[in-house]
């Protein structure tokens, strides 16, 4: 076990005075001074990992709650287990870091692993094993499979899925520790689970498609921020809907030109059969409305316009609700979860026009055209009922790391699940 300690003095001569991390017979000193103390101790972190280290105890002064978390996430890794025992903080925060700890590891378990093995009703049964095991009673679930999603008129999700040998799925969860079976819903979360996307008949090429097990993202941040919200006290019932879907190529596949029709009301030429996130968002969206929920909140890996705005570091925030939308940026600095507003109004709604249907699902453009993650959040304010609820999207650039860096290890990071669970709390 490696003894790891803080220092806010530069190393010695001898390390190099910019040097992160200076050594000793038992261990390690982590030297933040400078700016951005948290990114260096996740670098340090990173490094310590990668030497070799599995087994690390953080120990001495210093170790507040938001530098033993920068440490968690510089340290842990896709491919092995890593023991990590928390410095002696307040009691409460040590609970907190190791609830967190547990939410964060759930979604690093179900999103790196292979869409072999995470397929969507896996995903769906996943999600209702991780929040049985923490609130037990009070969660109750239906899931919709293949053809009873058309049953009950959830088109996209059946459409999005109904190509793969594995039949699509929607999870309805319900969270109501109230006792009463008729207390309003106080929120809704729709999570985008696409467990693997080829991008249909708009194929992917190898090199985009190879990641794309991670396009349930954010179906795992979502269950995983109402797990970590009901571990700090969450009381309110709330609504969990993910809409699960396999994205292949068969005889059977939807097709570019199609108009699909949505238990709204709402027709949507299919001009680009890789946007199919906001497709099966658009029937969770739908389904949170009917609750009149004063709050949804959906996440979803949606669109690469996000990540080429802002990069991996931060999420993308959109709402027409713009005090919500400043609450949330502002729970994301508390959390140290990056994200930023992109601009959203109501003319974005006529970015994707057709002349077939009410709106096309993208434009037939690369990317989806100038202004993609804006022109893909009004596509899904299409569905929701403003007049009841306040909406707010996640488009989870932030979420998952094709490649390893100086401050993450590849795959799943968790960014998000602590924002969202702000906003329930």
């Amino acid at each position: 076990m490696l003894r790891i300690t803080l220092s806010a003095e530069p190393c010695a001569g001898v390390w190099g005075e910019k040097a992160l991390l200076s050594y000793r017979e038992d261990g390690a000193v982590i030297h933040y001074h400078g700016e951005f103390p948290l990114r260096r101790i996740q670098q340090a972190a990173r490094r310590l990992q990668s030497q070799g280290a599995e087994q690390i105890s953080l120990e001495g002064n210093g170790w507040n709650y938001e530098r033993q978390w920068a440490f968690y996430c510089g340290f842990a890794t896709p491919n092995k287990p890593v023991e990590l025992e928390w410095a002696p903080i307040d009691e409460d925060e040590v609970e907190l870091l190791s609830a967190r700890r547990r939410s964060i590891e759930w979604v690093r378990r179900v999103v790196n692993a292979t869409p072999e093995n995470v397929y969507p009703e896996k995903l769906a049964a996943e999600a209702v094993e991780f929040l049985t095991s923490i609130a037990g009673e009070h969660i109750s679930h239906e899931v919709l499979v293949g053809d009873q999603l058309l049953e009950h008129g959830w088109v996209g999700t059946h459409s999005v899925g109904r190509a793969s040998s594995r039949k699509p799925v929607m999870l309805t969860l319900d969270y109501n520790p109230t006792g009463d079976k008729d207390a309003p819903v106080a929120a809704c979360l729709v999570g985008k689970g696409i467990t693997f996307d080829s991008g249909g008949y708009s194929l992917k090429s190898s090199a985009g498609m190879v990641t794309m097990k991670c396009d349930m993202g954010g179906a795992a941040t979502v269950t995983a921020a109402l797990g970590y919200a009901i571990e700090q006290g969450l009381r309110q019932r709330v609504r969990l809907i993910l809409c699960c879907a396999e994205n292949m190529v068969a005889g059977n596949a939807y097709k570019l030109g199609d108009v699909l029709t949505y238990k709204n009301g709402m027709t949507v030429e299919v001009v680009n059969t890789d946007a199919e996130g906001r497709l099966v968002l658009a029937d969770g969206l739908i389904a949170a409305s009917e609750t009149k929920a004063p709050l949804i909140i959906d996440a979803a890996t949606l669109t690469g316009a996000a990540m080429m705005a802002l990069g991996t570091e931060y999420n993308a925030l959109f709402s027409m609700d713009k005090s919500l939308l400043l609450k949330a940026q502002e729970l994301s600095e508390l959390v140290h979860e990056p994200a930023w507003p992109l601009p959203l109004e109501k003319w974005h709604q006529d970015n994707c026009p057709s002349y077939y249907a009410e709106t096309a699902n993208s434009r037939a453009q690369k990317g989806g055209g100038m202004g993609g993650a804006s022109n893909a959040a009004a596509f899904l304010s299409r569905f929701v009922d403003t007049n009841n609820s306040s909406w707010i999207h996640f488009d989870l650039a932030a979420c998952f790391q094709d490649s390893a860096d100086s401050r993450w290890a590849a795959g799943a990071t968790g960014q998000g699940v602590a924002n969202i669970a702000a906003l329930l709390l």
